[in-house]
């Protein structure tokens, strides 16, 4: 469905910043920019901690890999 995002390259991620500053201003822009790193930041944290909880939890033997009846 958005298989579009994909082929965005930095071209045209400068065209659309610049629109945005054009209709919305620079104050606006800069606070969607911080608002979208944070974001990111957040999304990279929650997928590392899920790797690592999958990671972790694939490393502990389950009950019938220990042998315990």
């Amino acid at each position: 469905m958005f298989n579009f995002i994909k082929n965005i390259g930095p071209t045209e991620l400068i065209i659309i910043g610049l629109i945005v500053v054009v209709f919305f201003g620079g104050k606006i822009a800069t606070r969607l920019g911080k608002a979208g790193g944070e974001t990111f930041r957040e999304i990279k944290k929650v997928r590392k901690t899920f790797t690592d909880a999958v990671q972790n939890d694939n490393d502990t033997p389950s009950e019938s890999e220990k042998g315990v009846d």
